[in-house]
Parts: structure tokens; sequence; C-alpha cells
């Protein structure tokens, strides 16, 4: 019996998406919002990270309650975090 163990692009996508929810999620707790609050972010990352939150909206937005995610260059605020070695700065805001 052979196991591939090769990571797709999807799977890693995946990853990211899953390992951004985890920062919302700690940076809504750090911030005080409750756990219902509706948010909308702003992040400032990679084409590389875009592309996976952009593969992975949909999900991500329900996990989060984000009624929006935007991609902004010019972010200069929120919680720096790290995900696969790449910088991402995370602005959330409640709706």
């Amino acid at each position: 019996m052979a196991l591939d163990v090769t990571i797709t692009t999807g799977l890693k996508q995946e990853g990211v998406a899953r390992e951004l929810v985890n920062r919302v999620q700690n940076l809504r707790k750090s911030l005080g919002f409750e756990v219902t609050d509706k948010i909308n972010v702003r992040i400032s990352c990679t084409s590389i990270i875009w592309e996976a939150v952009n593969n992975n909206l949909s999900y991500i937005c329900a996990e989060i309650l984000a009624g929006s995610i935007v991609l902004d260059s010019e972010l200069n605020e929120g919680e720096l975090v790290e995900i696969d070695g790449n910088e991402i700065l995370i602005a959330i805001s409640k709706i």
C-alpha cells in the first residue's frame, strides 16, 4: 500500500485559510469582540497569501463572520502575523 503525501497547491491554500481564520479569531478575542459580532477585515499580504484567501473566501468569511475581506496594500495599522513564512498585517472592525 502506498500513500501519496504530496501537498497540492489547493491543500496548501486550505492550510493558509485555516491559519488566517485562527489568527483573526485570536485578534477578535484580544480586541474584546463578541463571538457573534460581524466584522470587516483588511489585510496587507503577499500575492501568494492573497490567492489562498481569495480561493477560500467563502469559507473564511463564514468562519469569522466577515462581511468583507479586502486587500489593502497601504494598510499601516493592525496586527502583524506570520503564516508559512509570510508576514500579514490584519485589521478588523465591527460592522
